[in-house]
């Protein structure tokens, strides 16, 4: 493993955190009037899902992180527990709580595959590809004369989860949507 100084510790990086495994959300190297520099980071523990501020200071050392890549099927969702299994081996379950996942997990279809994170041989997260294409389930009409909001409405995806959309999204269309920001990017198809 790769041992990082403190100004290697920047964005989107994984680094070890008292034996846990981090992935640096924000990063800011600065000195303070005549101190030594010092690396103000963000970090998200990712098997709790904590978010931690920490700063290391020029002398400090880090260690990084081996993840692993691997592809999984996203199986269902049961209570807040969410099912995946290995690419080709169905048989091969696992589950991972609600809290490892991030908010924008909403977008993952049923039985598409996706990118998980390991680290020791231990699945810790799932990442979604940046953009989803997903189907509109339930859109409430366009309402002549009202865009004093700008012109938007809230639609139930796929998925089941909600989203701002433009008023001449309607029901069957299917959205573009950016996992990163959970926002409406674009209309693909029209119903």
């Amino acid at each position: 493993m790769a041992v990082l100084a403190y100004n290697e510790i920047t964005v989107r990086k994984f680094i070890v955190v008292d034996g846990e495994p981090c992935e640096v959300l924000a990063s800011h190297v600065f000195r303070k009037q005549q101190r030594k520099p010092v690396n103000q980071t963000k970090l998200r523990n990712l098997r709790s899902g904590k978010v931690l501020e920490i700063s290391f200071h020029q002398n400090e050392t880090v260690e990084e992180a081996d993840m692993e890549n691997k592809t999984v099927t996203y199986l269902y969702e049961n209570r807040g527990e969410y099912w995946f299994c290995e690419t080709g081996n169905p048989k091969n379950r696992f589950v991972l709580a609600s809290s490892v996942l991030d908010d924008n997990f909403k977008f993952a279809k049923t039985n598409s595959d996706l990118d998980a994170l390991a680290f020791n041989d231990e699945i810790i997260g799932v990442r979604l590809p940046i953009k989803v294409d997903l189907l509109v389930k339930e859109a409430a009409p366009a309402v002549k004369g009202n865009t004093a909001q700008g012109g938007s409405k809230i639609v139930v995806l796929e998925t089941g989860a909600t989203l701002t959309v433009p008023m001449f999204i309607n029901e069957g269309d299917i959205l573009r949507i950016n996992t990163d920001s959970g926002e409406y990017v674009e209309r693909v198809e029209k119903a």
